[in-house]
């Protein structure tokens, strides 16, 4: 028999709640959703930005919740475990789980690659023993506890990634997690609308410092201009070790030899008299990157360099960031590189970088979508990526969103250029354009939906 992630009075323990009327004695799952539970599941009824789970209680009890986590007075009735506020009972369910786990827990942030980073991390622990880690983008205020309160007793790795869009957001999340690293992945102008520079965008990744276990570790990308403030940050929350890697010469874990071959990367890690080739599915410098994040921390979790090595050499982009489609027939594929959950300046640029390499049998097709969130430098830095997206050879190049008029008046009388609002308007032009045997990649902020553009040209083209 399995073993429960909690039992009852584990919970009722934790959260100090008051249970009404529970038969079950045992809680096998957690989930926020009514519409999504595991066995034996505890539905815990957050408020969101959108919507508020007490009013789904019922629903979810109904759906099979062997219980529900609810505030006091929002909700009554056989079933309810009942807590002062229900994040906050989410919150020391989280801090249960961690205070009596004994796995390797490592927490990850970075204005890009922390998602990619953290899948490749979960790739190579679970090669090496019982893993958890975070899921889809779960980084902040509700998922980061979420996904720690889910952690089993038993995991022997952890890895979870944290998010934030303003100061003082991931100091608490790291304190939750209490990591015995603290990876951070790279800085870059994201978020600038809220935190005005790229230096208080550092400081704010740096708290992830403060909830770091004593003896705990810190693992720096060094490449960018921030690194030293990063350090700084570390050695005032005593923070003892500090290691580095990166392309920069000078880094305890140095990138060299780099090499993209079709949708594969290759490079060399090396570290004093150590050599470590890395050989990845999936093209790009920052994927590189990334990997030989995962591939460091593994080194200090324990796990043996062949067996990282073996299971880094299957890592590939995820939906979203970087992930290749091939549709159609095999011999005149359509090649989709979906890019759009996330967009900066940095990401575009080794995005755009990837792209320039492809030599597709027909066309080269651009789809670029605002990168929201950059405050007064906006209208620069939209107009900066002109020499990048020229670059990259592109046939045709469409552009999503107001902030994009000035990448558009940069590119004017440099290559074909079409320009639209909002993604749903993009959407009949650009798959009336595209044919097998092209090359399209699609990249934007979140915001501004172009996975449903991705959606769109799978849904024409793709013959499974």
């Amino acid at each position: 028999m399995t073993q429960p992630l909690y039992t009852l009075d584990a919970v009722l323990a934790a959260t100090q709640g008051h249970a009404e009327t529970i038969d079950a004695k045992a809680i096998g799952s957690i989930s926020i959703d009514s519409r999504e539970l595991g066995q034996d599941a505890l539905f815990v009824a957050i408020k969101g930005d959108r919507f508020d789970g007490h009013d789904f209680v019922d629903t979810a009890l109904a759906n099979g919740a062997v219980a529900a986590l609810v505030s006091e007075g929002r909700s009554s009735g056989p079933g309810r475990i009942v807590v002062p506020d229900a994040l906050e009972g989410l919150c020391d369910l989280a801090r249960f789980a961690r205070k009596r786990s004994r796995g390797f827990i490592v927490g990850v942030t970075g204005s890009v690659g922390k998602t990619t980073t953290k899948e490749a991390l979960r790739l190579v622990f679970e090669a090496a023993g019982k893993t958890h880690a975070s899921i889809k983008s779960f980084n902040n205020h509700w998922g980061v506890p979420l996904m720690l309160a889910r952690m089993p007793e038993d995991t022997q790795f952890g890895v979870f990634e944290m998010g934030m869009n303003a100061p003082d957001e991931i100091r608490p999340l790291s304190k939750l997690v209490r990591p015995h690293v603290a990876l951070i992945t790279a800085i870059a102008p994201a978020h600038l609308e809220r935190l005005g520079s790229l230096e208080a965008i550092a400081y704010a990744k740096a708290e992830i410092f403060e909830g770091l276990e004593p003896g705990g570790i810190a693992v720096l990308n060094a490449d960018h201009p921030q690194i030293d403030i990063l350090r700084e940050a570390a050695a005032a929350a005593g923070v003892r070790t500090v290691i580095t890697y990166g392309y920069a010469r000078g880094v305890d874990w140095q990138i060299t030899d780099f090499q993209n071959a079709a949708d594969r990367s290759f490079a060399t890690l090396v570290h004093g008299e150590d050599r470590h080739a890395l050989a990845l599915g999936v093209a790009g410098r920052h994927m590189v990157a990334n990997a030989a994040a995962a591939f460091i921390v593994a080194q200090l979790a324990g796990v043996e360099a062949a067996t990282a090595l073996r299971a880094l050499a299957s890592f590939g982009a995820q939906p979203g960031r970087g992930q290749r489609l091939s549709l159609g027939p095999a011999e005149t594929p359509l090649l989709v590189i979906d890019e759009s959950y996330n967009a900066n300046t940095a990401s575009m640029a080794a995005a755009l970088s990837v792209f320039s390499e492809i030599t597709p049998a027909g066309r080269k097709v651009l789809v670029l979508g605002d990168m929201l969130e950059l405050g007064e430098a906006s209208k620069h830095m939209h107009a900066s990526l002109a020499e990048a997206v020229q670059a990259t050879g592109a046939d045709a190049v469409f552009l999503v969103g107001p902030d994009m008029t000035a990448l558009a008046e940069a590119l004017t009388g440099a290559m074909p250029v079409s320009h639209f609002a909002h993604a749903e308007d993009v959407v009949q032009p650009l798959v009336d354009a595209l044919a097998y045997g092209d090359a399209v990649m699609i990249k934007g902020s979140n915001g501004v939906g172009l996975a449903r553009v991705v959606d769109a040209i799978r849904s024409r083209f793709d013959q499974n």
